[in-house]
């Protein structure tokens, strides 16, 4: 049962607890997420696809999980998204209804409304394993978002395959402030203590404050989220008390890592995903955590390099090849389209990830970033763009960076940093941070250029994204 932790069984025998999940102010216990659960799943049991607006609150979890308990296929939908992504979201999907809390933005769908105090204890049967739970849209950085299909055997198979790698159980005490409509924020992030059973404090918002005063023993967050808390000493001492940090959605930076190893005591567990794929590698709770590492595959999981002719990459921690991997919780493929689909999928069954990295002898991966964007190719040589990045993040007056390879009709492209200054540190300069990569890396990965800017666009998850910074 994908929800097991919330069947009536264990309620009787006594196993309600009252504070199942907090989210802003709003507490709610196992017994009244089930019977107001319930109460949403009367009223779209008759539905095969349904759009709710991920707003961080108890009525989008109850709408997620009344329409799980149906059987129905959820789609959540960004609040911050603009006009023409919703509506290619609705009108991609199929929804039928509008489910929970909408705003001004939700027109042309009937909508069905969540009922905080609503209860019912009618008996769904438990849909069949390979029925699609989630419709989950990317974030169509190479086009309109397309629509991954998640089906409810899939999002157990990787829950419990993390449960497993980070000793996850019922007594632990799952802490975040992501957005409610990714894998990330909303799988791993609700329905992982609803199976498990682990109690969650959803903060609305992740500021190092709330993390500090959750006082859970297990949290999650974007390396954004982990940036800012390591700059609040007071905040990250708070969380020595913690089981384990986790990070993901984007690699978090090397000084991040050791800075907060310093402040807590804890050395963060890295962990690898995609929405098409959960999360298939991690670090351990009980293994070796690695800066810059996202560990070895999860229970189930199997993972190859491949070069640009379809040959194995060795694994000697500095060969970069393109990701592949298969396992139990990958999707079903993607809505509506079957060519992207087949083009994703090797014949053999694993997954292209458009990803590139570099495993170990040991079977440890790193990933340099998306090879469309992050292997970079110049005057001859493959270069990963992480590593001049984790390279100067160890400057004291950068707070970001992100290199790119930019066009370049001598080199095939060059390598070109947009880099964050620090406040209240020594100015750096574009020498500093040239001569700096020049002393860790090899002479072709100095960058040949370093823009100073204000900001680095990201989304909703804290990644940057690299391409607006191209030239048109």
């Amino acid at each position: 049962m994908l929800l097991r932790s919330l069947n009536p069984l264990a309620i009787a025998r006594g196993d309600d607890v009252d504070d199942a999940i907090t989210i802003g102010d709003t507490v709610l216990s196992r017994s009244h997420i089930l019977g107001a659960a319930t109460s949403v799943a009367e009223r779209v049991a008759q539905a095969e696809r349904v759009a709710v607006l991920a707003t961080p609150t108890a009525k989008t979890i109850l709408a997620v999980v009344g329409a799980l308990i149906a059987g129905v296929t959820v789609v959540p939908v960004p609040p911050d998204s603009g006009t023409a992504e919703r509506e290619h979201i609705l009108k991609d999907s199929g929804a039928q209804a509008w489910l929970g809390e909408t705003d001004e933005l939700c027109v042309g769908l009937p909508v069905v409304p969540v009922r905080l105090h609503a209860r019912s204890w009618h008996s769904y049967p438990e849909p069949a394993p390979q029925s699609t739970a989630f419709v989950l849209y990317t974030s169509g950085t190479t086009g309109p978002p397309k629509g991954v299909l998640l089906s409810r055997q899939a999002i157990a198979a990787g829950l419990d395959a993390l449960a497993e790698a980070w000793q996850w159980t019922h007594r632990d005490t799952v802490v975040h402030g992501l957005p409610l409509f990714h894998v990330h924020g909303l799988i791993l992030g609700v329905l992982g203590p609803l199976r498990v059973g682990s109690r969650l404090v959803h903060t609305v918002k992740p500021t190092p404050q709330a993390y500090a005063d959750a006082g859970g023993s297990l949290y999650f967050g974007v390396p954004t989220v982990w940036s800012r808390i390591a700059d609040d000493e007071a905040s990250a001492r708070a969380l020595a008390s913690a089981r384990l940090l986790v990070s993901g959605s984007a690699p978090l930076p090397v000084p991040v890592f050791e800075k907060l190893r310093a402040l807590t005591g804890h050395a963060p567990i890295e962990r690898y995903g995609m929405s098409e794929t959960m999360l298939t590698l991690s670090t351990r709770a009980d293994g070796e955590r690695r800066p810059g590492w996202v560990g070895l595959p999860v229970r189930g999981v199997e993972t190859r390099l491949r070069d640009e002719a379809g040959n194995d990459v060795p694994h000697d921690g500095e060969s970069i090849g393109g990701l592949q991997v298969r396992g139990p919780m990958l999707f079903d493929g993607y809505l509506n389209r079957p060519d992207a689909t087949a083009e994703s999928w090797t014949e053999d069954g694993f997954f292209k990830t458009g990803d590139v990295a570099v495993v170990d002898e040991e079977g440890f991966h790193r990933i340099v970033g998306r090879e469309s964007i992050d292997l970079i190719k110049t005057g001859g040589f493959r270069v990963g763009a992480g590593e001049i990045e984790t390279a100067i993040l160890g400057h004291p007056g950068v707070a970001e960076v992100a290199v790119v390879g930019v066009p370049d009709p001598d080199l095939g492209q060059r390598i070109v940093a947009w880099v964050v200054r620090r406040p209240s540190t020594p100015e750096v300069t574009e020498p500093d941070l040239v001569d700096l990569v020049g002393a860790q890396l090899s002479a072709h990965k100095r960058p040949r250029e370093i823009r100073f800017v204000d900001t680095l666009p990201r989304n909703a998850m804290g990644k940057v994204q690299k391409r607006l910074l191209l030239p048109e």
